[in-house]
């Protein structure tokens, strides 16, 4: 755990701490549930979920100093794994999660005056909580996009003549060739899985694919946008 002095303490710094700590929490609540799954053993003392400014996750007894450096997650987690429905335990998991991961921003941003408070909540509040992650994620995979197939997904970028990278959302009833040369691909965002009924759009800068919902672009806005940046690149380009 980092010490005091190196914890994140401008807007920029808190929400990039923030957005990785959630990364962490969504990947083990949906891309790694089977693990986390395991890891939760009733049998087994207090445990908790926690999530790390690298985008890892950790199941793990809480921290023994009191007070604890910084706020600790829901105690106690594994203790209702086997007395629920797997959805629901996890539902209940994902909203224990989304409190902490506020609290734990909102500590850090404890010296924010106002203004900058409200900014933090709102670029938190831009992303969609690991509770309607975990409660939208859909059961079963359907085909995934091509990466050569010359669209990403509904949102897709070509390159044009002069070389600028143009956005050409596929409309909802096209398909997409199925892809066998490339991993498995998970939204940059939720990390949740491709799914071919859903909008997604791909960043021309760091080419990660997001579900649309989750970075609030709808097919009628990617119509109007020539050159997509995801939130992470365009906070990357505004701090440069």
């Amino acid at each position: 755990m980092s010490s005091i002095s190196s914890s994140p303490r401008s807007v920029e710094e808190i929400f990039k701490d923030y957005s990785a700590r959630r990364t962490g929490i969504v990947r083990a609540l949906t891309h790694d549930v089977d693990e986390f799954y395991n890891l939760c053993d009733p049998e087994k003392e207090n445990l908790c979920l926690y999530g790390h400014p690298n985008e890892t996750w950790e199941v793990n007894l809480p921290a023994e100093e009191v007070p604890p450096e910084l706020p600790e997650p829901a105690l106690g987690i594994n203790f209702a794994r086997d007395g629920m429905n797997q959805r629901d335990w996890l539902s209940l998991v994902a909203v224990h999660s989304d409190c902490w991961l506020l609290s734990v921003a909102f500590f850090f941003g404890t010296r924010l005056n106002q203004s900058e408070r409200k900014r933090l909540f709102s670029m938190i509040n831009d992303l969609p909580t690991a509770f309607e992650v975990v409660a939208e994620r859909k059961q079963h995979v359907k085909e995934k996009p091509s990466a050569d197939s010359g669209s990403k997904s509904r949102g897709s970028t070509k390159k044009s003549t002069e070389g600028q990278a143009k956005s050409t959302p596929k409309l909802a009833d096209e398909s997409y060739p199925e892809e066998e040369e490339h991993g498995e691909t998970l939204c940059g965002s939720c990390g949740g899985n491709y799914s071919a009924d859903e909008f997604w759009i791909g960043c021309d800068i760091c080419e990660r694919w997001y579900h649309g919902k989750c970075v609030k672009i709808t097919p009628a806005k990617a119509e109007s946008i020539k050159q997509y940046k995801c939130p992470s690149c365009s906070l990357k380009r505004s701090r440069q």
